[in-house]
């Protein structure tokens, strides 16, 4: 992988880990889901786009998996360790499953 690459697919993996934790922290402060919501879909939707031209629509297709079963993993987690630590534990999981599987 170039070193370019390696760039691309930190930054994307940072940003899936941000859409995760972006998208439950505007939740949290607007008291509105529906729109933590729609931060979590528009940065899974970017993420996924830059998978796919990176990586293939396999490897974007698991990617956006796991994304979407971190976020959906995270409830049941926030209830034996809490909402923020949760969240942040599916977070750094996410990146670093995009940091593995991401080219």
């Amino acid at each position: 992988m170039s070193t370019t690459d390696t760039r691309r697919s930190l930054a994307t993996s940072a940003l899936a880990a941000g859409g995760l934790l972006g998208g439950f922290a505007v939740a949290r402060q607007s008291h509105n889901r529906q729109l933590g919501g729609a931060v979590l879909a528009a940065v899974g939707v970017v993420c996924t786009t830059r998978w796919q031209r990176s990586s293939g629509s396999v490897r974007a297709g698991a990617l956006l998996g796991t994304y979407l079963v971190a976020f959906g993993a995270s409830h049941p987690l926030a209830k034996k360790i809490g909402a923020w630590p949760a969240v942040a534990a599916v977070s750094a999981a996410t990146a670093a499953a995009s940091m593995a599987v991401s080219k």
